[in-house]
């Protein structure tokens, strides 16, 4: 069966109680439920945060062995970190980054993705529902 990672970034951790008028109220917990009822049985999910930039590349670094596909959402880290795209220029599946705002209505330096390099879709603004829509967009990528 195939699995697909789903990696989150610094501050995530406190999805829910974080800026809810930006964020919302759902948490991991929520978006873990969400992924799992994309899934629908055809891949298992691994959802990962961490807020350590080193953590999310070993992870990466592990998902090339481990799994079919990535959904991340490296938040603060998808406006500085080089070192994610160059780890998921590793990767050989598909990668679906995901915003759970719209990161181009907000502040100019959102607007800068490193992970759009090497995304194979960007997905933002839908909220938490925006996981889902990436792993269903990474199952269908898988079946093509």
């Amino acid at each position: 069966m195939n699995q697909i990672y789903i990696l989150n970034g610094p501050n995530l951790n406190l999805l829910g109680k974080r800026e809810p008028d930006i964020y919302g109220t759902a948490t991991l917990d929520d978006v873990e439920a969400l992924c799992n009822d994309a899934c629908a049985g055809r891949a298992s999910c691994t959802l990962l945060q961490s807020n350590h930039e080193g953590q999310l590349i070993d992870w990466i670094h592990q998902a090339t062995e481990q799994a079919a596909g990535i959904v991340i959402n490296p938040a603060a880290f998808t406006h500085t970190s080089v070192a994610l795209l160059d780890a998921l220029n590793t990767f050989d599946g598909p990668v679906i980054e995901v915003h759970i705002s719209q990161v181009h209505k907000r502040e100019e330096f959102r607007h800068i993705s490193y992970v759009s390099k090497r995304a194979d879709a960007v997905i933002a603004g839908m909220g938490v529902a925006g996981y889902a829509a990436a792993t269903r967009h990474i199952l269908s990528l898988l079946d093509a």
